[in-house]
């Protein structure tokens, strides 16, 4: 049984390795604060205005349903700004390969694989391309890159398996630096 101390001293001697990989993927968003902020002003004056004419010429309800529009789409974005807090942080030094994923509500999942029986598998589609990338260890899958599209998929995929590889082929030795 190890206590608390040493479980320090594990972790701190990790982290103190040289890290061979190092990645933090989080979801893709085109639009900036400024942008959706924006947006919803032109969104809102659009349809106060379109609204207006509707209720001069006599149809009074259709102006509330402009108002819905502009809230069901703030919440859209809302809900899209929410789910942008995801991250995947994928990190290999010589000794392991740790996976932190943390989800768009703060929950934290740990997965830790010797860089030795790590394997690193794909699903690939003809006309799409690399669809899912797996690591598979020891009878455990997990699911990575999830946020990325195809291209970088291959991109990550072939850093990886560098890193991987040179997880295995152990600390190169140089006196000469």
């Amino acid at each position: 049984m190890s206590t608390g101390n040493e479980i320090e001293r594990e972790r701190s001697a990790s982290e103190a390795e040289p890290q061979i990989f190092s990645a933090r993927l989080t979801p893709h968003r085109s639009l900036n604060r400024t942008g959706f902020l924006a947006v919803m002003l032109f969104l809102s004056a659009v349809s106060f205005v379109t609204g207006l004419v509707f209720l001069m010429m006599g149809a009074w309800p259709v102006f509330g349903f402009f108002g819905l529009d502009v809230l069901v789409i703030w919440w859209a974005f809302k809900a899209n700004f929410r789910a942008a807090r995801a991250s995947e942080e994928i990190v290999v030094t010589p000794s392991e390969l740790r996976v932190r994923r943390v989800s768009q509500h703060g929950q934290v999942v740990e997965w830790t694989f010797n860089p030795l029986w790590v394997r690193l598998d794909m699903e690939i589609d003809e006309d799409f391309g690399i669809e899912h990338l797996y690591l598979i260890s020891r009878g455990h899958q997990i699911q990575i890159a999830r946020f990325l599209g195809p291209d970088e998929k291959a991109s990550f995929y072939k850093g990886l398996v560098e890193a991987l590889n040179a997880a295995r082929r152990g600390p190169t030795y140089n006196p000469v630096t």
